[in-house]
């Protein structure tokens, strides 16, 4: 399930007057209260092994005057021994220092603890996002020029 069909069950859940609605679809299972003033709440839970269980929160959306706000629990698999390199706020992450010089880095790349990975633009200040650990670049979770919220990964290290 994308994120449109998300935002459009969430529109005709608050349209329609229903208390509250769940959705089991595969591994994810989707429940959206709605309360008096209107607002819907919704939780987005995927179903995983009980050992590390971890939860992110992610900023609320604004989606045609409906708040909500959701919580995803990734799922288990190889990647739990990876080290995920999260957003420390919300802004426009660029992944080249200028539009005419090259990727700070790319998957594959060798990095050291204080390496500059990308850097986000927030109010038109550019802050440098270093590397708090050494390792080797597994998977790249955002594209160049991309809005990016408070603590939504951005890259996957493999520390050893």
């Amino acid at each position: 399930m994308d994120l449109k069909e998300i935002q459009n069950l969430i529109k005709f859940v608050a349209n329609s007057g229903v208390a509250e609605v769940k959705l089991e679809t595969g591994d994810v299972k989707i429940t959206i209260r709605t309360t008096l003033e209107g607002s819907t709440e919704t939780t987005y839970v995927q179903q995983m092994p009980q050992q590390n269980m971890l939860q992110q929160a992610v900023a609320p959306q604004q989606i045609a005057q409906v708040t909500s706000e959701a919580v995803v629990v990734p799922m288990a698999d190889d990647s739990s021994k990876y080290v995920t390199v999260k957003s420390p706020i919300i802004g426009t992450l660029y992944r080249k220092p200028s539009p005419d010089k090259p990727m700070f880095v790319e998957v594959g790349s060798v990095i050291s603890k204080g390496d500059v990975l990308c850097v986000i633009e927030a109010m038109k200040l550019f802050n440098e996002i270093e590397s708090e650990v050494s390792g080797k670049i597994v998977k790249i979770l955002v594209d160049d020029s991309s809005p990016v919220e408070f603590d939504q990964p951005l890259f996957l290290v493999d520390p050893s």
